[in-house]
């Protein structure tokens, strides 16, 4: 019987698309608990506080027996929580003693072993094709205005290692917009960093040439361009998108950006190697590919190592 949990993490979709998807692979259903801290504990790094539970609020708070973090916040508070037989996960590196924690979950660019670790070669994600059938069939009839192959492009933003700033924008707006031209299906869904005027001048520039860029109102079209596009096209910034993508069953190729990332480096070069990723040059290319996805494993190890 799967017992009853958490999710602990920041207001971070990406992050908590992580804890949630290797949870709900494990069949947990488990409540998601935001972490918030508060003054003056917002101002330091979290492996630094003395007290974490305090830093979110959750002093006094009683926990369920197993606790699924997923960031540094929910580092420092997880191992906190890691009393009176609860257990405790990590995904991704908690820059702590790993001894803190029952199992931590990294990718292999993580660099990191030991006997609670389990490495996969992609981040966690809510990738299914249930999920994606259904997203596809949702999202058809709204898209059907556009032409085939439809190359769906999942867009970033700006980070502490990347840049995508108007310029850059600009060059990739151009190749989109060209290709839409030709004949191809363009749909863009940018994100909550895609800066506003990154975001508007794709939209431009893109549905002049009669694209689709979701204008951030309502639904979002995720899933749905995951489901129904014939090539997949991810800005390079971001580890989850691009492990979303290669879930799938479709080619991907990834923007650069100006910026530079060992991590998220290593995390490529492994996947341009088996050649599941492909630099984007400004043509549609179509090449054989499987999907690519080690949240099932993540999760079977998860079961099997705390027994439920």
């Amino acid at each position: 019987m799967p017992p009853d949990s958490w999710i602990i993490a920041e207001d971070y979709a990406g992050l908590q698309a992580q804890a949630l998807g290797l949870a709900e692979r494990a069949g947990l259903a488990p409540t998601l608990r935001v972490l918030t801290p508060a003054r003056p504990w917002s101002m330091f790094p979290a492996a630094i506080w003395p007290a974490p539970l305090r830093a979110v609020g959750l002093t006094g708070v009683q926990a369920p027996p197993l606790v699924i973090g997923v960031g540094g916040v929910a580092a420092a508070v997880g191992a906190a929580l890691r009393t009176g037989g609860r257990r405790v996960v990590h995904v991704q590196h908690p820059r702590m003693d790993i001894g803190r924690f029952d199992l931590v979950v990294v990718n292999t660019h993580d660099l990191l072993t030991g006997p609670n670790v389990i490495v996969t070669r992609t981040a966690l994600h809510r990738v299914t094709p249930e999920r994606l059938a259904a997203a596809a069939a949702a999202w058809a009839p709204r898209l059907a205005h556009l032409r085939r192959p439809l190359l769906g492009v999942l867009i970033g933003g700006s980070n502490g290692r990347f840049r995508l700033d108007l310029p850059t924008a600009g060059r990739l707006a151009a190749q989109l917009a060209g290709l839409a031209r030709g004949g191809i299906g363009v749909a863009l869904t940018p994100s909550r960093r895609t800066d506003p005027a990154v975001r508007d001048l794709l939209a431009r520039e893109i549905g002049a040439a009669g694209g689709y860029v979701w204008d951030m109102q309502g639904d979002n079209p995720y899933f749905g361009l995951l489901g129904l596009a014939d090539a997949l096209l991810v800005s390079m910034d971001s580890v989850s998108m691009i492990s979303e993508a290669v879930a799938t069953g479709a080619p991907v190729m990834l923007a650069r950006l100006p910026g530079r990332s060992r991590r998220i480096g290593d995390f490529i070069d492994g996947l341009v190697r088996a050649d599941r990723v492909r630099w984007f040059d400004g043509r549609l290319v179509d090449w054989k590919v499987a999907p690519l996805d080690d949240t099932d494993m993540a999760a079977a190890a998860l079961r099997q190592r705390l027994g439920f």
